[in-house]
């Protein structure tokens, strides 16, 4: 039967996956490869997505919305690619909570403390980091 080390690692390698397929998800969903808008899918092109930045990056101006999006887009596949690879564990889970973070707070100030919640962001997030404090006792 499993040992407990036996289930921490799978229990941490199930916690890096589920973390890097959400984040790619996402990215496929704003490029379009999980259809369009209606047929299940959140943006459906980086043009809505681009949009949907604007809107949760209120305070920027609209010269960086653009960069904006294309930056958060770039981030989650890093870090999705980190988490599966999984060098350096510890730094890509840090980077994924601090990324999660970042989109619970932007959701939180530009649409209230529900669409955060309801999308279980900050649950992500507390996970992310979690990952990051157990994979840096393994380091």
């Amino acid at each position: 039967m499993f040992n407990v080390s036996h289930l921490r690692w799978l229990a941490m390698w199930l916690l890096r996956a589920a973390l890097a397929i959400s984040f790619l998800s996402a990215v496929a969903d704003r490029l379009g490869l999980w259809g369009q808008l209606g047929s299940g899918a959140a943006w459906g092109d980086f043009e809505r997505f681009t949009a949907y930045t604007a809107q949760l990056l209120w305070f920027l101006p609209p010269s960086l919305t653009s960069p904006a999006a294309i930056l958060a887009t770039v981030a989650e596949v890093v870090v999705a690619a980190g988490l599966l690879v999984g060098w350096r564990l510890h730094w890509w889970a840090f980077a994924a909570a601090a990324l999660l973070l970042c989109f619970a707070l932007a959701m939180t100030g530009a649409l209230g403390v529900k669409a955060p919640l309801d999308y279980s962001v900050w649950t992500a997030a507390a996970a992310a980091f979690f990952l990051g404090v157990v994979a840096l006792r393994e380091y």
